[in-house]
């Protein structure tokens, strides 16, 4: 709903109101076309964004003077070639406010025409018309204009004496154009703009936000007057005084339980917005219709696996700089040795094994697939051939069926020095687009060759690329390192690359990881080797509880300490290592679209997942274990940041709110393993983010409009 709206008294002058009116819709009513300031009129009406009105609502007295002022009023409307909407409210028991009860009368019905006003205007604007009447009148009016607000207040000023024709001018003079002489005696101008005192808003000991159901008002029918008598009790004066009078004390217990409610803190700043506004945000629903703010927001990632990153088409592109390396020789041999699957369209789903057995360098032949193999046969046997894509785990292929679609990416071709800057430059463009600001990369580089060439190179590579993009654009970039359950020979090896690459990359490598597969015990032997990491101090993550068994998390906590667990998806199963969890601060890194596809649960996007379990996020979640999303492999899983809100807010249900997701995202960026003196300052900047971005889009009235901010902005005062 919309609808503007111009609120005026009236008094003994009702040609005010034309007056206004004529500022406001110039092109409907063109009084002030020949006035010396009309381009001023004009920049003031573009300054404040004010449109022309679609309805006018009057609030006068009884007696005579109103009387007379509402039949030029009514004969004015009347001639008017696209009249707006007339609704008039004449206030009982009132005539000259001489008295201090007609006085209070006046200012009820005034202040519930205002109230009114805004719920009727929805997305539209309320603006205030200051000229006319009796000066308590214009004060009442500034009162409720600063406290309920208001799009702007209007005056006109006018010169005394005035022309008599702008004294005693028939309503037929003021259908048209005014003459110089006459229009350039009154100047209206905008004495500025009011906004809602966030104390209406608070809801709190039985006392409700304040609105026009407790404070009715009939709505008067067009054209005709409506005599409002105020029914005894509780008045929407009294109301807003004595919401004035409690102050900060009112909005110190609203915050109090708020927190009292509360199992996730949130950005700092947020606490500041307006009880309306965060209202709006604990309310709102996380839905695909606010996908672009939340795109804008900025946002970390820290459980994204590098091989895994990639689309097809950048995987493609990847493939073409590494082809274009190679000598003829070595092109002719990576060409001959997939012709055979060139030639077919399904591909036998042990290619990769057979690729592989030969003495062929592995990049070489990945890029002769992703240059030379067509768009449908690459899609249909990465992608296609895993259909339908969810609770692979326990499928025929097991967790290769997941990993299928990465095959061509990662150490696939990352271990050929022409792949390094094309693929870092993808990854900075990716992360620039989903709004990252912060971004965790994990990998295996000792299985790309020399493990630690590799991430000087990458390192070097991502400086690179991001300086393509405004320094002000740009995402941080660091490393975990992953060690390989699956291959515990060279668990020692990893352990040392990581402790080699801390000493000579401090600001890019930050983490040790453990992954694969889950069955595999983690022994004494392997918690020992961990022991060269743990003394300089490097934190750790591991891959545990998806679709297994809570004590393969109880292992990765106590056994290895971990600092924060990939994915924990049964840490529900073990309440006291739930609380343990909550009690040390360890973080769980969710990845919606990963775990529907690799353990499958209920998701209403894919009707097959129907018999599948609840995805435990919100049980989590309102336990308050600290949480937050990842993408894990956005190319195989066909995600986004943004996309795994919205996956998650899906999977669980109305339940998941914009407040939900904004404390959500401030979870990735507290768990980042980053010094704390690194991790504060870019805590305040984000802070300061995320409040201008969130109250320009869900500011009472505002709608959702997305503005990118930068990621260097100074931490905002509000």
């Amino acid at each position: 709903m919309k609808a503007n709206i111009l609120l005026c008294t009236l008094g003994a002058s009702w040609a005010v109101i034309p007056e206004v009116y004529g500022f406001l819709a110039p092109d409907r009513l063109p009084l002030y076309r020949y006035h010396p300031r009309c381009a001023d009129f004009t920049r003031q009406r573009e300054d404040y964004r004010l449109e022309a009105p679609d309805e006018i609502w009057v609030c006068t007295t009884l007696g005579d003077l109103p009387r007379q002022g509402l039949a030029y009023l009514r004969d004015w409307h009347a001639r008017l070639e696209h009249p707006p909407i007339l609704r008039i409210w004449q206030a009982a028991g009132t005539d000259q406010l001489a008295s201090q009860p007609e006085c209070d009368r006046f200012r009820e019905l005034l202040l519930r025409a205002c109230l009114l006003a805004h719920e009727r205007a929805g997305d539209g604007q309320v603006v205030l018309s200051l000229a006319g009447g009796r000066k308590t009148m214009s004060a009442d009016l500034q009162w409720a204009g600063s406290v309920l607000g208001c799009d702007a207040l209007i005056h006109v000023v006018g010169q005394d004496p005035l022309p008599e024709l702008l004294k005693t001018g028939t309503a037929e003079f003021f259908t048209r154009e005014l003459p110089a002489e006459v229009a350039s005696a009154i100047v209206p101008l905008i004495a500025g703009a009011g906004r809602r005192s966030e104390l209406l808003d608070v809801e709190l000991d039985g006392r409700r936000a304040v609105a026009s159901r407790d404070f009715p008002l009939p709505l008067a029918s067009h054209g005709a007057s409506l005599t409002w008598t105020p029914a005894a009790g509780h008045g929407l004066c009294e109301e807003i005084r004595s919401r004035e009078k409690a102050g900060s004390q009112l909005l110190g217990n609203y915050l109090r339980a708020l927190g009292e409610t509360e199992h996730h803190e949130n950005w700092r700043s947020l606490y500041r917005l307006p009880p309306r506004v965060i209202e709006i945000l604990r309310k709102q629903p996380l839905t695909p219709g606010l996908a672009d703010w939340l795109q804008g927001l900025p946002k970390a990632d820290l459980h994204r696996h590098i091989g895994g990153c990639l689309d097809l088409d950048a995987q493609r592109e990847v493939g073409r700089s590494v082809w274009d390396a190679l000598s003829p020789p070595e092109r002719e041999r990576a060409l001959g040795h997939i012709a055979p699957l060139l030639r077919q369209a399904i591909w036998p789903w042990d290619w990769p094994d057979r690729l592989k057995t030969s003495a062929i360098p592995r990049p070489h032949w990945t890029a002769a697939l992703l240059v030379h193999a067509d768009a449908p046969q690459l899609t249909g046997n990465l992608f296609d051939a895993t259909e339908p894509r969810f609770d692979l785990k326990s499928g025929p292929h097991g967790f290769k069926a997941y990993e299928r679609p990465g095959e061509l990416s990662g150490s696939a071709i990352l271990s050929h020095p022409a792949a390094i800057q094309p693929y870092a430059a993808h990854l900075i463009g990716q992360a620039h687009d989903e709004g990252l600001a912060y971004v965790e990369l994990r990998g295996s580089p000792h299985k790309y060759g020399d493990g630690l060439a590799f991430l000087h190179r990458l390192a070097d590579a991502l400086q690179s690329a991001a300086a393509s993009l405004p320094a002000d654009s740009r995402a941080l970039f660091r490393f975990i390192l992953i060690a390989d359950r699956r291959q515990p020979e060279r668990l020692a090896e990893v352990i040392d690359l990581a402790v080699r690459a801390k000493e000579q990359l401090p600001d890019f490598v930050v983490g040790l990881d453990m992954a694969g597969d889950e069955t595999q015990p983690i022994s004494a032997d392997v918690a020992q080797a961990f022991a060269r990491a743990f003394e300089i101090c490097l934190p750790l993550t591991i891959h545990a509880g998806e679709g297994e068994t809570a004590e393969k998390i109880w292992t990765a906590a106590y056994h290895l300490h971990a600092d924060r667990i990939g994915h924990g998806l049964t840490i529900g199963d073990h309440p006291k290592l739930a609380q343990r969890f909550r009690d040390r601060g360890i973080c769980i890194e969710l990845c919606p679209s990963s775990n529907r596809e690799v353990v499958g649960y209920r998701d209403a996007a894919f009707p097959e997942t129907a018999h599948c379990p609840d995805y435990p996020l919100w049980r989590l979640w309102q336990a308050g274990l600290p949480l937050t999303l990842c993408t894990d492999n956005p190319g195989i899983s066909r995600t986004t940041m943004t996309g795994e809100y919205l996956t998650a807010a899906r999977m669980v249900g109305d339940c998941f709110s914009c407040w939900d997701a904004l404390a959500m995202i401030k979870q990735a960026f507290v768990h980042a393993f980053l010094p704390s003196q690194e991790k504060e300052a870019l805590l305040k900047r984000m802070d300061a983010l995320v409040y201008r971005h969130v109250l320009a889009q869900f500011s009472p009235r505002e709608g959702f409009n997305p503005r990118h901010l930068s990621f260097s902005e100074d931490p905002l005062t509000p």
